[in-house]
């Protein structure tokens, strides 16, 4: 014989976690968006609750400390950047391709505002450079694993004979990534999409500049 009562106290225990969880997701985004703008050290409970229209006391109820809203908010920023950037990407063929498609993608997001304050992991390494603790290094973990993405296929495109195999694939990363951190940073600044056309540019040179060091070999 079913139990009624208990069935129906099951369906609201779940509806009431389903709740929760997206109420936890909506203020998780509204902090990623605000962390770019104001500043991951500038969050606060209050301030938070302000711009989602939620009592202090309801934030309480998701998290428990400053700390704990920072964390979460890097790791729903990391889960964002993986769906508009890396996912889309990663559809391209490894090499030389992927590595295009990675810099397109990271300068599309800049672009449409994906976060208002450009990207989230730039904003917040300039930021924390100097804040040592939990923060800092669970954002310096995701912004490390991109530039080992962008090295990762480096590599890739070396066995498959696109780039020169003697180039130093880490200083090859660091210097597509820095392109795309400095277009992000005069976007940011000037609203101009010239500085993202040029990063796009000068992403596409510096490979075909590889490529053509593997090509005279």
């Amino acid at each position: 014989m079913i139990d009624n009562g208990a069935a129906d106290s099951q369906t609201r225990r779940r509806r009431r976690r389903s709740d929760g969880e997206r109420s936890r997701e909506a203020i998780l985004h509204e902090s990623a968006r605000l962390a770019t703008v104001e500043g991951i050290e500038g969050l606060s409970l209050a301030r938070l609750a302000d711009a989602v229209g939620m009592s202090k006391s309801g934030l309480f109820a998701h998290f428990r400390s400053k700390e704990e809203l920072q964390l979460a908010t890097i790791d729903t920023a990391s889960s964002i950047f993986t769906d508009v950037v890396i996912s889309p990407a990663r559809a391209a063929s490894p090499g030389v391709r992927r590595l295009t498609a990675y810099a397109e993608r990271f300068l599309a997001h800049v672009r449409d505002s994906v976060f208002p304050g450009g990207c989230f992991f730039a904003s917040v390494a300039t930021e924390l450079d100097t804040h040592p603790g939990p923060v800092r290094d669970r954002a310096m973990a995701i912004v490390n694993g991109w530039v080992a993405l962008l090295e990762a296929e480096v590599v890739a495109a070396q066995e498959a004979g696109e780039i020169d195999p003697s180039l130093d694939t880490a200083q090859l990363a660091f210097e597509l990534d820095s392109y795309l951190f400095l277009a992000n940073t005069q976007f940011v600044v000037s609203g101009d999409r010239l500085a993202l056309e040029r990063a796009q540019r000068a992403v596409e040179s510096r490979l075909a500049a590889a490529g053509a060091e593997a090509s005279r070999d």
